[in-house]
């Protein structure tokens, strides 16, 4: 397939997934910083209709900030943090917005902070805490991450509050660098918050990137990598659990048009109660001047009862023969009934058992959580779900 790149865009050609069903490319998926450059959606088109709108808050229609959302940082000796104006040029440069919300998020939003790593360094994590603006008010944000050159660092995302939230979180990930992110949605039940992360890798860069929802009314979050150099190496893990009414929706894209990079994907959600409701889209493109591309992505869900539903999406598009290789997955289930049987049959009641059954499928995201007390509180959260449906 033949490949155009115009201004603010990428150009592919659609293809088909599944039975014969149109699905537009990634490629073809339009971007700009201009918010009046995208049309007010009404759920009908591709990116937007898993998406509930009437519980957006208004945050694809223009709504206001009425508030401001609290970042507070804390970080180890050697990492700079900053508080700067829009008009400050290092932000922007890791992606432009992909849709109308983070493009009025972009136009929104006043100050930023700005959290870097210093090159050649090695430092302690750093954990950003952003506190929404509370029952029924409306804010916007802006929040980049820089690892400089052979800098190696953990940064922890920690939302929590009340109120409607949208931002665009950078993180430019310099040549030889290595940057492990864990961004956590604990969010109060009345929360919207709609994300878009950017990260631009560089030469040999390595990303490691974990999203982690539990609260919230509605939470949308949209990862994009792309690669400024050969040899980098992004791996995106998500881990979420929905509760009765709660939508939680991820959309990782990985953008390969770099030669000899690699990617891997992996979310796993578990769902439990009437009309929890879970959309995982996966897409991934492979330029024709990725050449020796490596990737693979995978999406499994475990529904706990019944009412509850997900939605599941790999695509995957190859416009290069020349590649390692490329795959995808994706499966939605019940509890394994021979592992049940298995553990009953040892003894073990059928409580702890479906205990151990979901604890052992999330067990591979958290086991690559590396903050020991970050890991320590999911563990808590997934079980305080696990006693809230008497699993």
């Amino acid at each position: 397939m033949a490949v155009t790149t115009q201004d603010q865009q990428h150009g592919l050609t659609a293809h088909s997934h599944g039975a014969g069903v149109p699905v537009s490319s990634r490629a073809d998926h339009f971007a700009s910083f201009d918010v009046a450059a995208f049309e007010v959606p009404g759920g009908r088109e591709e990116i937007w209709r898993f998406t509930p709108m009437k519980r957006l808050a208004n945050l694809h229609n223009g709504a206001l900030a009425t508030a401001v959302a609290a970042v507070d940082v804390s970080a180890p000796e050697g990492v700079r943090v900053e508080t700067v104006a829009k008009g400050d040029d290092r932000l922007g440069v890791a992606g432009t917005p992909g849709d109308r919300i983070a493009a009025q998020a972009w136009t929104s939003f006043t100050d930023a902070t700005v959290v870097t790593l210093p090159k050649d360094t090695k430092v302690g994590p750093t954990t950003v805490t952003i506190t929404g603006p509370g029952v029924g008010e409306v804010a916007y944000g802006h929040l980049q991450v820089r690892a400089e050159q052979f800098a190696e660092g953990v940064v922890v995302l920690d939302h929590r509050g009340s109120g409607a939230y949208a931002d665009n979180v950078e993180f430019v990930v310099g040549d030889g660098a290595h940057l492990t992110v864990v961004a956590i949605q604990d969010w109060a039940d009345d929360a919207v918050h709609v994300s878009s992360h950017h990260t631009k890798l560089g030469q040999d860069a390595t990303l490691r990137h974990t999203v982690i929802s539990l609260g919230g009314d509605l939470v949308r979050i949209t990862p994009v990598v792309t690669y400024a150099g050969r040899g980098g190496d992004a791996e995106l893990l998500g881990l979420y659990f929905a509760d009765a009414g709660q939508h939680l929706e991820h959309r990782p894209f990985i953008d390969h048009a770099q030669p000899n990079c690699r990617s891997n994907v992996v979310y796993k959600g578990a769902l439990q109660g009437d009309d929890a409701h879970t959309v995982w889209i996966g897409d991934v493109l492979i330029r024709a001047a990725a050449e020796g591309t490596e990737t693979f992505e995978l999406n499994r869900n475990l529904v706990l009862t019944d009412g509850a539903r997900a939605d599941s999406v790999p695509n995957l598009e190859i416009e290069t023969g020349e590649i390692e290789g490329a795959g995808h997955a994706s499966a939605t289930g019940r509890f394994d009934d021979e592992q049940l049987f298995y553990l009953q049959a040892r003894g073990i009641p059928e409580e702890q058992a479906r205990r151990l059954v979901v604890r052992g499928f999330f067990h591979e995201i958290l086991l690559k959580i590396s903050v020991p007390e970050v890991r320590e509180r999911l563990e808590a959260a997934i079980e305080a779900e696990l006693e809230a449906v008497g699993a």
